[in-house]
């Protein structure tokens, strides 16, 4: 079992304090969603958990290690927090061999991946004539290549239309029974709703509710979530 474990995590960029004594848990097994008003601290939260930004205090810890210290990284974690950093003149299937390659991940893996996110079809196309819902499944397949046992995904549902997003929503579903923890963090409060079992709430940096969504008192997460953070 690999968990998300985010404890005490503190981060200041100068006088802006970003984070704030921030802990909750992601289990595995679970479709976990990370929400927020613009500014709350997700994103910096995420990049902490990744090792991409160094927190002032406290810990991230995947499966009870920080990032850096994982000896296969794209094996543990697979993450999406954009769907930007293509070469537009690389065809899709060119961008995750590429990928596969450098994370020593086996090369079949690469039609698998297209075929997990529907994109075997497009796959020669170059990345430059993709839609931003091409680009979103582009980068939810590089976050699956090394079939990793954590997914954190920053706005999946981007650029996706109706009949993608219900797609998005059963591949999750899927990929959190198979025993993997899922975090989603996402502006679409509806969404999250249908998908997650437990959400994580924090509204200027700090926390405002850790848990299952059936322990918001009887409320729509949306009506909790504007409650929460202070919208109502």
């Amino acid at each position: 079992m690999t968990d998300v474990s985010i404890r005490g995590l503190t981060k200041h960029f100068g006088k802006v304090q970003a984070v704030t004594d921030l802990s909750f848990e992601v289990p595995s097994g679970r479709v976990t969603g990370f929400l927020g008003p613009n500014g709350a601290g997700k994103t910096t939260t995420l990049r902490m958990a990744l090792g991409l930004i160094r927190p002032t205090s406290g810990e991230a810890l995947i499966g009870g290690r920080h990032y850096a210290d994982l000896d296969r990284p794209r094996q543990v974690v697979g993450a999406l927090l954009e769907a930007t950093g293509f070469h537009p003149g690389r065809r899709g299937r060119d961008h995750l061999r590429v990928l596969a390659q450098a994370a020593g991940v086996p090369a079949q893996r690469v039609e698998e991946v297209l075929n997990l996110v529907e994109l075997t079809d497009s796959a020669d196309r170059r990345v430059g004539g993709y839609s931003l819902g091409m680009r979103q499944r582009l980068g939810l397949a590089s976050a699956l290549l090394g079939d990793p046992r954590v997914l954190i995904l920053d706005e999946p549902a981007n650029g996706l239309d109706p009949a993608g997003i219900s797609w998005l929503r059963g591949l999750l579903r899927e990929l959190a029974a198979q025993g993997r923890a899922v975090v989603i963090s996402s502006h679409v409060l509806s969404e999250v709703e249908q998908t997650a079992d437990a959400i994580v709430i924090i509204h200027e940096g700090r926390l405002r509710y850790s848990g299952p969504l059936d322990g918001l008192d009887g409320e729509s997460l949306e009506s909790a979530f504007l409650t929460l953070t202070g919208a109502k």
